[in-house]
């Protein structure tokens, strides 16, 4: 197989032969142009913390760390600050050469709902190692809002590598120059660095900070909550904002960003060295995201910042995070946007998708 990130085809050809398992038949609306929908299994464990398994298997650490077990089914409220761990319905047996990696969908990002995936013997949260064959679970810990949760939901996503797929800083300038990626000056270091737009083109209104004391959200029902419940508008005329410990942001990036059909891209965790704050580095972005072949303007990225222990001082402009640029091992059958029907295709500052517009 050529070296590279796996196309929708290829990802089907896996579960054909048998590389993707699952205990209830994999639907194709799990299938993305570049990654996999992973669902729920019925069961979430309570655990006492987060954990790694290390030397051995999830199950004998959830033995030891399981305070009670909640069915899913019908719908089960997991309080914010607690951890959960939900065995996932797909399970993997990768061929030599292959591995994984995961990550939370946007819409769950953007909800402030960490989910990581882990692994039998794992030693890294959402990373699968070459050879890899066993379960998949999924460790959740709302932050925000507690969520109602049930089987079958599609929380986390997994790629598939074959052989070596990042693109180095020569190779991502050359795709730039063949098919913009990003609007204004490309700044590239480690792939390709991005900022946060503090001056919108009409209005004052900047992001929204996660309010502490809400509701839960049922994660079945879309554009159903009223956001105000919820969300606090983040206004400024100054081009600056002051992050507050603890609290969550939805703030947006000032370029927009585009990935080529033949590439695909992970947002990585940005240096400390930058200031208080973390960039949530929820979501992969797929082949087509952003992309017009008619030379389109692209799409904003949406950042989910948490500011750490000082109160920080966020400038227009100022550069918050950076894209990992990746080969495809092929162009997909169905790119990101029109093909898919994708909610965040030329978005600007959104909300995840359970909020009413």
């Amino acid at each position: 197989m050529k070296t590279g990130v796996l196309s929708d085809r290829q990802i089907r050809q896996m579960i054909t032969g048998g590389s993707i398992a699952a205990s209830s038949p994999i639907l194709n609306e799990q299938i993305q142009p570049a990654s996999l929908d992973l669902r729920l299994g019925d069961t979430a464990y309570r655990v006492r913390a987060s954990f790694l398994p290390g030397q051995a298997s999830v199950a004998e650490r959830l033995d030891e760390l399981t305070m009670h077990q909640i069915p899913l089914t019908g719908g089960a409220v997991l309080e914010k600050g607690c951890v959960y761990v939900v065995p996932l319905m797909e399970r993997l047996s990768l061929p030599k050469g292959m591995t994984a990696a995961a990550s939370a969908k946007s819409s769950i990002g953007r909800l402030d709902l960490m989910t990581r995936v882990i692994t039998d013997r794992g030693i890294e949260f959402d990373r699968v190692p070459e050879g890899y064959d066993g379960p998949l679970y999924a460790e959740l810990c709302p932050q925000s809002f507690s969520v109602v949760a049930q089987p079958g939901q599609l929380l986390n996503q997994v790629i598939f590598r074959q052989g070596k797929t990042l693109l180095d800083d020569d190779e991502l300038r050359a795709v730039h120059d063949r098919t913009p990626i990003v609007t204004g000056d490309a700044i590239i270091s480690d792939g390709l660095g991005f900022s946060v737009d503090l001056k919108p083109s009409s209005g004052d209104l900047v992001g929204y900070r996660a309010k502490r004391h809400t509701g839960v959200v049922d994660l079945s029902k879309l554009a159903h909550y009223d956001p105000a419940e919820y969300w606090e508008e983040v206004h400024t005329t100054d081009g600056r904002i002051i992050l507050d410990p603890g609290a969550f942001y939805i703030l947006v990036s000032r370029e927009a960003i585009a990935i080529p059909p033949d590439c695909a891209a992970e947002m990585a965790p940005y240096l400390a060295m930058v200031g208080e704050f973390r960039v949530h580095y929820a979501g992969f972005f797929d082949p087509g995201f952003g992309y017009d072949a008619a030379g389109g303007s692209g799409s904003r990225g949406v950042l989910e910042v948490r500011c750490h222990e000082a109160p920080f001082v966020l400038e227009h402009g100022q550069v918050v995070g950076r894209l990992v640029y990746e080969r495809m091992s092929e162009t997909p059958e169905q790119l990101y946007g029109t093909d898919i029907a994708s909610n965040y295709q030329g978005q600007g500052l959104k909300l995840s998708k359970h909020f009413k517009v």
